[in-house]
């Protein structure tokens, strides 16, 4: 019997969902973690950015602070895998945001494939922010314009993130995604902008997707076909 399991990305709901409200779902923390060791998310209620590193999984609420989660905590959108470097690069020299979008690009062997990318070290400076929690259905367009936004300099931290190809935008978000989180465990969110300066970038490729399709009752009646593209555009930027 072949004992290699190839390593897949494991998507809670498609991400089309979240973009049109439905903001609950059954998947609790314990049952995300049997996935994977490491990624991205966010909670019921759209309560702030999660994220997944060594194991452990942080929330991020609207006040920029990250907090421990209770093991039945759930969440309508999370994407982890079990994170196994192929490749580490180390980085010693400051660049702007489009000089590390541009490395980034250099480091991927193909566009069309599933990365999950880590990058610790020293950002001379990071731009954040965290959506606020819901208690009624608004559109995530609507509920991002709203978002506080936390700016960081001289800071240790790491991003955790994926690049996924455009063309499973209704799956999961495309381009590059990370989120952020300081060293201290303290204070982090959705990336929006960093300069790093000292950095190690470790990145993997992700041979396959696992997609899950809820059963609850709004995600089963809700209407999916539209298209999200400027929508998640507007949203994640």
């Amino acid at each position: 019997m072949n004992t290699h399991v190839k390593p897949s990305l494991y998507v809670t709901a498609p991400v089309n969902a979240l973009v049109e409200g439905i903001y609950q779902e059954d998947v609790t923390m314990t049952e995300l973690l049997e996935q994977g060791d490491f990624g991205i998310g966010t909670f019921n209620h759209l309560d702030g950015e999660m994220i997944v590193v060594d194991g452990h999984i942080y929330q991020l609420r609207a006040d920029g602070l990250a907090y421990a989660v209770p093991p039945t905590t759930r969440t309508p959108f999370a994407c982890v895998t079990y994170f196994k470097p192929y490749s580490v690069e180390e980085i010693t020299q400051p660049l702007d945001y489009a000089g590390f979008s541009a490395l980034l690009d250099r480091l991927l062997p193909s566009k069309n494939m599933l990365y999950a990318i880590r990058i610790d070290g020293r950002f001379d400076y990071a731009r954040t922010r965290s959506v606020p929690r819901q208690d009624s259905v608004r559109p995530l367009v609507e509920v991002a314009r709203e978002q506080p936004e936390f700016e960081f300099t001289e800071v240790d931290g790491c991003l955790v993130g994926f690049w996924t190809p455009h063309f499973l935008q209704s799956v999961v978000v495309p381009g590059y995604h990370f989120h952020f989180l300081t060293d201290d465990k303290q204070h982090g969110g959705h990336l929006l902008e960093c300069r790093p300066s000292q950095v190690r970038i470790s990145l993997q490729h992700i041979p396959s997707l696992k997609l899950g399709l809820p059963l609850t009752l709004d995600y089963l009646t809700a209407d999916l076909a539209r298209d999200i593209h400027a929508d998640l555009e507007e949203a994640e930027k």
